[in-house]
């Protein structure tokens, strides 16, 4: 078995691998009715899009997740190959449907509304499954997961990782950082949001210093790193060290899509940590992948490279 210390240092991935399937209106969307617009399906999930934008910035990075044995799973396939995914880890359950998830933009491109059916990874991908790739774990140089894997498979993964591989998470949604709360300070590195972060600490914010301090809180528990997302107003890194960074980049003037921004905000930390950079740079480089990332209409940008995220930066810099 490879090891990250013996050669080229690995990332896995483990859980969502899905397809996504968007719609957005040609115009403001009228509710109760059909509505024209254009379509567009692509291979997604929270964690197999992490691992798409890394893949493409040059990392060495493999999939776990499951998958049925549909069209979809084909398709899910396909893209992370072409991306340079390794999926030879992959749990396919005959019979089952692969994983979908289907959005609905307005015309601004800002999602109204999404539906999920993640049975596939929360019925077969399991503890049971995680023991067979328990030393590709152990020997990765990073972990990277999402909630939408069961909690006991959750906990296992942590369990497995333990005081061998750093965990790296995105809490996704404020339900799912429910999920995460009692657990959060056994992760290496954590990417939420303002509200996740409130329900991840169990602390009302309300300004500055109160972010801070809900921050402060997950270190205090055992997090090592955290970035959380501002929107418009950038990202707030705080880690162990003592170090706290509040950066942002020039507001891009059209937004074409944006499902895919977090993503590729975390792949390039990821890439960050991998390449040794400092939390200045890893800030540079995670809100100028984000950029790119909305700045296409698929859920991956098909250009996301390391000369891409540079161009970016330079660009939009403050």
């Amino acid at each position: 078995m490879e090891t990250a210390s013996a050669a080229r240092p690995y990332v896995v991935g483990v859980g969502a691998a899905n397809l996504d399937i968007h719609g957005r209106p040609k115009k403001a969307i009228v509710m109760h009715d059909s509505n024209p617009g254009h379509m567009n399906a692509s291979a997604g999930g929270v964690t197999r899009n992490v691992c798409d934008n890394l893949a493409r910035l040059g990392a060495d990075v493999r999939l776990i997740s499951a998958v049925g044995t549909d069209l979809y799973a084909d398709v899910i396939r396909q893209e992370c190959t072409a991306a340079g995914i390794d999926v030879s880890q992959l749990c396919v359950a005959p019979g089952c449907a692969s994983s979908t998830y289907l959005s609905i933009l307005d015309e601004h491109g800002d999602m109204l509304v999404a539906l999920s059916d993640m049975t596939v990874l929360q019925e077969h991908l399991t503890p049971e499954f995680l023991d067979s790739r328990a030393e590709l774990l152990q020997n990765a140089a990073i972990v990277t997961c999402d909630p939408c894997l069961t909690e006991r498979t959750l906990l296992h993964l942590l369990d497995l990782c333990e005081g061998r591989t750093p965990v790296y998470v995105d809490p996704v949604s404020t339900a799912y950082a429910r999920v995460l709360a009692p657990h959060i300070g056994r992760f290496h590195t954590a990417k939420p949001n303002v509200l996740e972060l409130s329900i991840l600490s169990g602390r009302e914010i309300t300004d500055e210093a109160s972010l801070e301090a809900a921050g402060a809180s997950l270190l205090d528990k055992g997090l090592e790193r955290l970035l959380v997302s501002l929107g418009k107003d950038g990202c707030l890194y705080m880690d162990r060290s003592g170090t706290v960074l509040r950066r942002k980049l020039r507001p891009v003037e059209q937004m074409v899509n944006a499902t895919g921004a977090g993503d590729a905000f975390m792949a390039a930390v990821i890439y960050s940590t991998l390449s040794g950079f400092d939390p200045e740079k890893t800030l540079h480089y995670a809100l100028a992948a984000g950029i790119a990332a909305i700045s296409h209409e698929r859920t991956i940008h098909p250009g996301m490279c390391v000369s891409l995220i540079e161009k970016i930066w330079k660009e939009y810099q403050l």
